[in-house]
């Protein structure tokens, strides 16, 4: 008797078991291709969105391109939207040798580095000495800082001429270095010290335990952290440097010492505009500034993502 109630449990309880066991079960057939068709129709949805804007933004540049490549006679007898009837490469040929374009490039490159470089390290300085020296009212000279990098280039333009001529660097290249020095450190100095004013005080207390002074604090402990920052910084100096028009315009009147934005815009007359020529020196000066990106993508990259993954 005792054996059969035994067993009768021990059944019970392996079927208890094999309930508890027992698999959900697995949505059906059709479940599963509904399933898979949403998936596959969202990812094909987003695909065509992604694609769609990025025909939006490469669209400009292709419509440069077609238009670089024709006659005066061909872009005046068809539409902007029309391909060439055959390769004109004469108003590159023109754009080159009217503006003299490799002395255009030269003014245009030495100046954007050398003001990526000086930017960088001013804004580095001021803001070690904001963010990580803690001086007085530093909330407030942030607020300047970025207060200045608002304000309008022509409400700066006749002071800063005023100031050239006074120093005797009207005229002169290195006015246009020292004045977006200053303009571009005013918001690389507002961007790093609110970086520096976070700063780990114990790897700062550690290195003056150690004996380092202020100078190696900066390039030992400071430095290497915001390197990637500051990468950053100098490749938007350079690029914006080299955009820059009015104040060049302004400052730089030989022909000599002008830049390849000023040059693009002695193409354009009052009562006439060659848009073929126009469009095949904006192709000619879009170059540098495109392999300029492609050659810092990583370090750009690098200096965003800084800081993201501990």
């Amino acid at each position: 008797m005792s054996d059969t109630v035994l067993s009768s449990a021990s059944v019970a309880t392996r079927a208890a078991g094999a309930t508890k066991r027992a698999p959900a079960p697995k949505p059906g057939t059709a479940t599963r291709r509904k399933d898979r068709f949403h998936r596959g129709a969202g990812r094909w949805l987003v695909l065509a969105v992604v694609g769609l804007f990025a025909l939006l933004m490469v669209a400009p540049f292709l419509l440069m391109v077609i238009n670089a490549f024709k006659s005066p006679a061909d872009y005046s007898g068809g539409s902007p939207l029309s391909l060439p009837k055959q390769i004109y490469t004469d108003g590159l040929a023109y754009f080159w040798q009217r503006v003299n374009f490799p002395v255009k490039l030269w003014n245009s490159i030495w100046t954007s580095a050398v003001v990526a470089v000086a930017g960088t390290l001013l804004s580095l300085l001021n803001a070690y000495a904001i963010g990580v020296g803690r001086v007085r009212g530093r909330a407030w000279i942030v607020a300047v800082f970025m207060i200045a990098n608002m304000l309008p280039q022509e409400g700066l333009i006749y002071p800063l001429f005023t100031m050239a001529q006074k120093t005797g660097l009207t005229d002169n290249p290195w006015s246009i270095v020292i004045i977006f020095t200053v303009i571009q450190s005013a918001f690389g100095t507002y961007l790093l010290a609110s970086v520096l004013g976070t700063f780990p005080r114990a790897l700062l207390e550690a290195a003056e335990l150690d004996g380092a002074g202020r100078w190696q604090i900066l390039w030992r402990v400071v430095y290497p952290i915001v390197r990637p920052t500051m990468s950053v910084l100098a490749i938007f100096f350079f690029i914006w440097t080299w955009n820059e028009f009015f104040i060049p315009l302004v400052m730089l009147t030989s022909n000599d010492n002008q830049t390849v934005p000023i040059a693009l815009s002695s193409l354009q007359g009052d009562r006439m505009l060659d848009v073929p020529t126009l469009n095949a020196g904006a192709l000619v000066s879009l170059i540098p500034t495109f392999l300029f990106f492609l050659f810092f993508q990583r370090t750009l990259t690098r200096g965003v993502t800084a800081g993201a993954v501990k």
